[in-house]
């Protein structure tokens, strides 16, 4: 059989999620708790400490069923949004009272404590993150957290029309092992946060993009915008036939590059093969 997938899986040989029970063994079942991240952004880890590798972020906005709040104050759970387990701080975390109404569109926005420009930010949210207006002021969207300016958010349901020029916003943005934000993120962070802006739904690692998403393409075939291509542990974005957007460890950075230079110093430090080739739609 099997081992289930730890990075999807609730379940601990101490503690495991109650819908769980008869498919994992666990000394106990719980039923888990809905939260919100209140913060700017959460770190997920892989164990409950600080300099424990760093597996994803969860935005502000974005919810989770918590499982386990220990002493230490560490919550376990699982991301809502593509079912990622593991530990965040639970000061991070609040119950789950409200529906966001809107999104941030730009890059990064500041939230206020009030709405006027002249206050000192108490957060800078990144794009994607989530918010509930309880009202408009001047220019200022007002939520139960602070004061976000009103033409940096959109509405939670719109869409933009192209995934990968949302991508492109992050260009110089500098590579963090899993991070999502304009602070720093990885290949498949990158691909996620952008295809999510467009509505598509995406995992979280680039093994399960490259088992999820699109329909495989024929090694060799021509590549178009919004290609996705993929290495063992890589995943890049193509702007048009000849030109490749990732983030990646040798420019420690979101580059646009010439694909065939790619490929190649990729192969030759050891990165192996294009794995595959995949187009959405």
């Amino acid at each position: 059989m099997t081992a289930p997938d730890r990075r999807l899986t609730p379940a601990r040989p101490d503690l495991a999620a109650e819908h769980l029970r008869g498919t994992v063994e666990a000394a106990r079942y719980v039923p888990g708790r809905p939260m919100r991240v209140v913060e700017a952004t959460a770190a997920l880890r892989r164990a409950p400490a600080p300099d424990a590798p760093l597996d994803t972020e969860a935005l502000h906005g974005e919810t989770a069923t918590i499982y386990e709040v220990t002493d230490e104050g560490w919550a376990w759970g699982q991301l809502d949004h593509d079912g990622y387990v593991g530990w965040m701080p639970a000061s991070a975390l609040i119950d789950a009272p409200a529906t966001p109404t809107h999104r941030v569109s730009t890059l990064r926005t500041f939230l206020y404590p009030g709405p006027s420009i002249k206050l000192p930010p108490v957060a800078a949210l990144s794009l994607g993150s989530r918010v509930a207006v309880e009202r408009m002021q001047g220019d200022f969207a007002v939520t139960r957290h602070g004061a976000v300016f009103a033409r940096h958010l959109v509405p939670a349901g719109e869409v933009e029309p192209d995934f990968v020029a949302v991508a492109e916003r992050f260009v110089g943005v500098p590579y963090l092992w899993g991070g999502r934000t304009s602070l720093g993120l990885d290949c498949s962070g990158l691909a996620q946060v952008a295809l999510g802006a467009a509505g598509i739904a995406a995992p979280r690692d680039s093994d399960m993009q490259e088992n999820a998403l699109g329909r495989p393409l024929p090694a060799g075939a021509s590549l178009q915008r919004g290609d996705l291509v993929f290495w063992k542990g890589h995943v890049g974005i193509m702007q048009d036939p000849q030109t490749l957007l990732h983030a990646n460890g040798h420019f420690m950075l979101v580059t646009s590059e010439p694909f065939a230079e790619a490929v190649a110093r990729i192969e030759a430090k050891g990165g192996g093969p294009v794995t595959s080739l995949r187009r959405l739609g």
